[in-house]
């Protein structure tokens, strides 16, 4: 229960760091919102490659994690 409180508390902390800076940029209220609740939305290309390289070679892991453990049954 403590790391979950933990956890909602780091997010609501850096969503409101976000938040804020958008608008000490000159960002528009909603822009600032939509910057700050949807970030996959204000990546860029290399990013997003960044992202679903570090989603695949999880995936990988855990496909050879899986049929290592079938393999040595």
């Amino acid at each position: 229960m403590k790391i979950i409180s933990i956890t909602l508390v780091m997010l609501a902390t850096l969503i409101g760091c976000s938040f804020g800076i958008d608008l000490l940029l000159g960002f528009e209220m909603k822009t600032a919102w939509r910057n700050a609740v949807s970030p996959f939305r204000v990546m860029e290309i290399p990013e997003y490659f960044v992202f679903m390289f570090l989603i695949a070679i999880y995936l990988l892991k855990k496909l050879f994690s899986l049929v290592k453990k079938r393999v040595s049954m």
